[in-house]
């Protein structure tokens, strides 16, 4: 179990990471309905987009990292505890939280940022 526990946890950070530098470092360079951070407001211009490709990012690759170091030392940790797989799950379902926190986090941004016309504050 402590294996794929260190596997799941690798997966989940290293997604947070890589879509976290895709996201900042290459993002889509249309606003468009297919591929991106993609809400009411971040496709209101070009502004909105860029900002919340770039912040979105930033957020993506520090949570990763942190959910890394958290993770595994809550995995080797926690190994010996008889309800260890109830844990692994909830320690799953956190990450999946953590991954999904990108988008209140964006969007407060985008909203403190721009007003509701997409024009920067």
């Amino acid at each position: 179990m402590l294996n794929i526990s260190l596997i799941i946890t690798a997966i989940m950070s290293l997604t947070m990471i890589g879509f976290g530098f895709l996201l900042s470092k290459k993002p889509p360079k249309e606003i468009n309905c297919i591929i991106g951070y993609r809400s009411p407001m971040s496709t209101k211009n070009k502004d909105t987009w860029e900002f919340a490709h770039k912040y979105s990012g930033k957020v993506w690759i520090r949570s990763g990292v942190i959910n890394a170091v958290v993770s595994v030392v809550l995995v080797l940790t926690l190994q010996n505890l008889s309800n260890y797989s109830q844990l692994m799950v909830a320690l799953i379902y956190i990450q999946l939280i953590v991954l999904l926190l990108v988008i209140p986090l964006t969007e407060i941004a985008l909203r403190k940022t721009f007003d509701n016309n997409g024009i920067k504050k």
